[in-house]
């Protein structure tokens, strides 16, 4: 039950965060950028600045779902961002150019992200499985699995996913850095624009740091529900 309400909590938290992300990007996207170069073009001169030759810019579907890629090397940019002239298709259009960058500077958090993708998508699927358990063989699991031991394994699978959110902090922070430094010093933007756009990215790591605590949070949950077994035994 505790879990379940820690869990509502951030999913409120994050409704609210995201909500006002959506709301900072929709206001910034109705101010049209000064030097009216597209997302996608923002893209192409940022790597090309940082002589990056071998990743693409591409659009892809849906609001919100810009990511770059490291296994194919693409900057994938959604319709709004890849054709947009404002703002905030100036600030993720750099943003996401700027994983690009770490990439192909060998980026120590991005390297150590990347390698704990498998273990995340491990921890998922067990996690996925012990849930099941607990919710539909509660009163047949303690005779193969005890409750200690099931409580284990649940804040081992925590445990990576509290790491990988950790880690994820430095690798968009470093990344939005990148981004305003960059548009800065080539003159993208202006002040004001600027300051739009690093707002943005304010609200966008802020989806991040909410994942972050929340992870943290339920970790330390399981914690203590497991030094209370301890305890009581």
């Amino acid at each position: 039950m505790g879990a379940l309400v820690i869990g509502i909590f951030f999913m409120i938290i994050g409704w609210v965060v995201s909500n006002r992300l959506k709301s900072k990007f929709h206001e910034y996207s109705q101010i049209q950028l000064t030097k009216n170069l597209t997302g996608a073009e923002i893209a192409r001169l940022m790597l090309a600045d940082h002589g990056i030759q071998d990743v693409k810019v591409i659009s892809v579907e849906g609001q919100l779902t810009d990511h770059y890629n490291p296994m194919d090397k693409t900057v994938n940019l959604s319709n709004d961002v890849y054709h947009g002239r404002n703002a905030s298709a100036t600030a993720v259009a750099a943003h996401e150019c700027g994983h690009a960058v770490q990439h192909a500077t060998a980026y120590s958090f991005l390297k150590l992200r990347s390698a704990m993708v498998p273990v995340q998508n491990v921890s998922g699927k067990v996690i996925n499985f012990m849930m099941m358990i607990m919710m539909f063989g509660a009163f047949t699991a303690q005779s193969f699995l005890p409750w200690q031991t099931a409580l284990l394994i649940i804040i081992a699978c925590y445990a990576v996913f509290a790491l990988f959110a950790l880690i994820t902090l430095p690798v968009e922070f470093d990344a939005s850095k990148r981004a305003l430094a960059w548009v800065d010093s080539r003159g993208i933007v202006t002040r004001q624009e600027h300051d739009m756009a690093k707002d943005a990215l304010k609200w966008a790591a802020m989806t991040y740091v909410v994942a972050a605590i929340g992870a943290v949070t339920t970790l330390l949950y399981y914690v203590m529900l497991f030094l209370g077994a301890n305890r009581d035994d």
